[in-house]
């Protein structure tokens, strides 16, 4: 199985799960001129689109890429409904798609809806989770926005989280703001920041290092309890993930 990354609008990426056979699954296409070109330039056979939520550079590809393949069926959740989603699909259930099995859960905040698609070690988590941040909340709230990250962190160490934004540099920035010496997060922004100069992409991420170095997955660190109780104090973690998602809001 290989994990394939396409770069869409300005900060965008496409993900694609493809086998052997060259049959492949397509994780929100917000525009399908570059899926098109990729899967004519790969020799790829497209059996289904995955949809995590229904903001237009997620689901903006569909109408065309179901035009030119009217066989694919295109999972999402009910808020996608009027996207161009064939199953819609909620969280509990279990898509089989040919030799892949995604485990579906709810991941609300950004949109009301928003699902993310787990197939071990993969999960395509939309715009719930960032490497080193997480997304606006559009819709949901910060305590929603806190359950979905725990559920992503009950997942084995050893997850590629494909995150669907190029956002990394930005969210490093801003965790430096906050702990501008913790060294797990120091040494991942210059990092990223060598990565970003040459022009290369910081995705998919590990889980593991993940828990190192976003904020929002260390709610209970006694390093960031000390800099929020700097300026107020907060006994609950939802609290403090509101707090971190305000600061960064405002950055």
């Amino acid at each position: 199985m290989n994990l394939i990354s396409i770069p869409a609008f300005q900060d965008n990426y496409i993900w694609v799960l493809a086998d052997d056979n060259q049959r492949c699954v397509i994780v929100d296409p917000g525009e399908a001129g570059p899926v098109l070109q990729a899967i004519e330039d790969n020799g790829w056979k497209p059996v289904a689109i995955l949809l995590t939520h229904h903001h237009h550079d997620h689901v903006g590809g569909v109408p065309a890429l179901r035009a030119r393949y009217p066989h694919l069926d295109v999972y999402g959740p009910e808020e996608t409904r009027d996207k161009g989603t064939t199953r819609v699909v909620q969280e509990g259930e279990t898509v089989l798609i040919h030799e892949w099995e995604f485990s579906l859960f709810a991941t609300p905040g950004h949109t009301s809806g928003h699902l993310s698609y787990y197939s071990k070690p993969y999960l395509f988590c939309g715009d719930t989770l960032f490497s080193g941040g997480c997304g606006r909340l559009f819709e949901g709230t910060p305590a929603q926005m806190y359950h979905s990250f725990q559920k992503i962190n009950a997942l084995p160490d050893d997850t590629i989280l494909c995150c669907a934004h190029e956002y990394t540099l930005a969210n490093m920035k801003f965790a430096m703001s906050i702990l501008p010496h913790d060294l797990s997060i120091k040494d991942y922004y210059h990092k990223v920041k060598e990565l970003r100069a040459k022009n290369q992409m910081t995705l998919p991420v590990i889980l593991k290092n993940e828990r190192k170095i976003n904020l929002f997955l260390r709610t209970n660190d006694i390093d960031l309890i000390k800099k929020i109780n700097e300026e107020t104090f907060m006994q609950h973690p939802e609290e403090r993930f509101a707090w971190l998602r305000s600061k960064k809001d405002n950055f």
